[in-house]
C-alpha cells in the first residue's frame, strides 16, 4: 500500500474530546473517526488491526471445533420476553416499531437468537456437542458513551456458545475456551488478569472475567503484589487470601467473560433433546464472550509511548513502513520501490511512505502509527549499500546488507509475534 494511495488523517494535535490514552491515539493516528458519541467510523489502518484481530479469534475457535454462522441482528422483543431479560436490559435495548407494529430490538447480545436457532434444529444427543460462534456488530443504548471504542453504542464482539447434554461436556467446553482466550490475548500482545466473576443478566453460577490492565480502565481488580493473584472487587476485602498481605486496586478493562450458563435459557424457550434413553432433557449451555472492537483499545492502552503506539506485530495493520527521506530524488524512490516489491514478495505487508514531506514529518508519523518495522532509505544507504531499519518497540537501529533484509525482518516479525 502506497501512502499516497491510502487515507490515513494524521493529527498533530490531541482532539480535546479524547479522554483515554488509546482514544487519543486511534484519532491522531488515522485509524477511526468518531461519527457521533458512542458510533464510529474504522479507517483503513483501523480496520486491518480489526481484520487480524478477528482473524487471530477465528483460528483459535476454529481449533477448538468451533463453527462460525451469522445471526441477524434484528430480533422479535417476545424472544427476549420468554427470559424476562427484556426487562433486565431494560432501556439498555434500542427498540422500535416496524411497518407491521411488531416490536423489534437491535441484537446486545444473542443468547435467546442462538438458542432458537438450536430448539429448532438439534433434537437428539446425537447431534451434540455443539459450539457455534459469530463475530458481528452489537447495539447497547449506554447512558454514557466514552473512551472510544471502550465504551460505545454500536460495538463488535465475538460471542461462542456450547452446546452439551450433561455438566461434564459443559466443563470440558468451557475448559477449552478458557485455554483459548489465554492464547487469544496473548497473540494480540495482551496481558490479562482473569478473575472469577458475578454472571449478573447472563446467568449460571460460574463466570471468569479476562481483564486487561489500564490507567483508565473503569472496572477494578484486586491484585496481590507477591503472588499476583488477581480477584474482582470487593469493598472491604483487600487480603489476598494466600499471602495475607493487602491487595493493590488496579484499574482495568474487561475484554473477555466466560459463562456456565446451564439451562437458563434453553428450559425458558424450551431447547430440549432427547437422551441415549429417550428422555426429553434441556440442553446445557456455555457462553464466550470477547469485545472485539474493545481490543483494540486495550492493545493500545498496554503498548504506546510518548510518541504513538508501538503496535505488537500479529495484530499490525502492516508489517513494515519503507520510509524514503527524498521521493523526488530519482535513484532513493528506485531503491523504495525496489524494496517495497522484494518486502511484499516475501509474504510480508509494506506501507510505503511515498509523500514528498520533510524526513521529520515521515519520522513523526511512523512513530505515530506504530509499525513493527520502518525501512529509511536515503543517500547515505544508497552509497554505502545497506539498509537502515528501526524497530519501532525498542527504538534500536541497526544497519544490514541488502541480500539479508528478508532475513532480518522475518526475525524481527517473528520475534514481535
Amino acid at each position: 500500500m502506497f501512502w499516497s494511495k491510502a487515507f490515513i488523517p494524521t493529527l498533530k494535535e490531541t482532539p480535546k474530546e479524547a479522554e483515554s490514552v488509546s482514544h487519543q491515539l486511534l484519532l491522531r493516528a488515522g485509524f477511526t473517526r468518531m461519527l457521533m458519541a458512542g458510533a464510529y467510523t474504522y479507517l483503513p489502518l483501523g480496520l486491518r488491526v480489526l481484520e487480524k484481530i478477528q482473524g487471530i479469534i477465528r483460528q483459535e475457535m476454529n481449533a477448538c471445533g468451533a463453527s462460525e454462522l451469522l445471526l441477524p441482528a434484528l430480533h422479535p422483543l417476545e424472544l427476549w420476553q420468554k427470559t424476562g431479560r427484556d426487562k433486565d436490559l431494560g432501556e439498555v435495548m434500542f427498540k422500535f416499531k416496524d411497518r407491521r407494529g411488531r416490536t423489534i430490538a437491535l441484537g446486545p447480545t444473542h443468547e435467546e437468537v442462538i438458542t432458537d436457532l438450536v430448539k429448532n434444529n438439534c433434537s437428539s444427543y446425537r447431534q451434540l456437542p455443539l459450539v457455534l460462534y459469530q463475530i458481528q456488530t452489537k447495539f447497547r443504548d449506554e447512558i454514557r458513551p466514552r473512551f472510544g471504542l471502550i465504551r460505545a453504542c454500536e460495538f463488535i464482539m465475538k460471542d461462542a456458545y456450547s452446546f452439551d447434554q450433561d455438566e461434564a461436556g459443559l466443563d470440558k467446553n468451557y475448559q477449552l475456551m478458557f485455554e483459548a482466550y489465554k492464547r487469544i490475548f496473548s497473540r494480540c500482545g495482551l496481558k490479562t488478569l482473569i478473575t472469577e466473576a458475578d454472571s449478573g443478566v447472563m446467568g449460571g453460577k460460574v463466570s471468569h472475567e479476562f481483564m486487561a490492565q489500564a490507567p483508565l480502565g473503569e472496572d477494578v481488580v484486586m491484585l496481590c503484589p507477591k503472588c499476583k493473584l488477581a480477584a474482582a472487587f470487593k469493598e472491604g476485602n483487600s487480603l489476598c487470601p494466600k499471602c495475607r498481605i493487602d491487595m493493590d486496586k488496579v484499574n482495568t478493562i474487561e475484554v473477555g467473560h466466560i459463562f456456565k450458563l446451564g439451562i437458563k435459557y434453553s428450559q425458558a424457550i424450551e431447547a430440549n433433546f432427547s437422551d441415549a434413553k429417550g428422555q426429553l432433557k434441556p440442553v446445557i449451555m456455555g457462553c464466550y464472550g470477547i469485545g472485539v472492537s474493545r481490543l483494540v483499545s486495550a492493545i493500545i492502552e498496554q503498548n504506546n509511548d510518548a510518541d504513538g503506539i508501538v503496535w505488537p506485530g500479529e495484530v499490525a495493520p502492516f508489517d513494515v513502513m519503507v520510509l524514503p527521506l527524498d521521493i523526488t530524488n530519482a535513484a532513493i524512490k528506485q531503491e523504495a520501490l525496489g524494496l517495497y516489491d522484494q518486502i511484499n514478495a516475501a509474504g510480508f505487508t509494506a506501507l510505503l511512505d511515498d509523500r514528498d514531506e520533510r524526513a521529520g514529518v515521515k519520522f513523526k508519523d511512523a512513530d505515530l502509527i506504530g509499525l513493527p518495522l520502518s525501512i529509511v532509505i536515503g543517500k547515505k544507504s544508497i552509497a554505502e549499500k545497506n539498509i537502515e531499519a528501526r524497530v519501532r518497540k525498542d527504538r534500536s537501529t541497526v544497519h544490514i546488507p541488502k541480500e539479508e533484509l528478508v532475513s532480518f525482518i522475518n526475525g524481527q516479525v517473528l520475534k514481535g509475534r
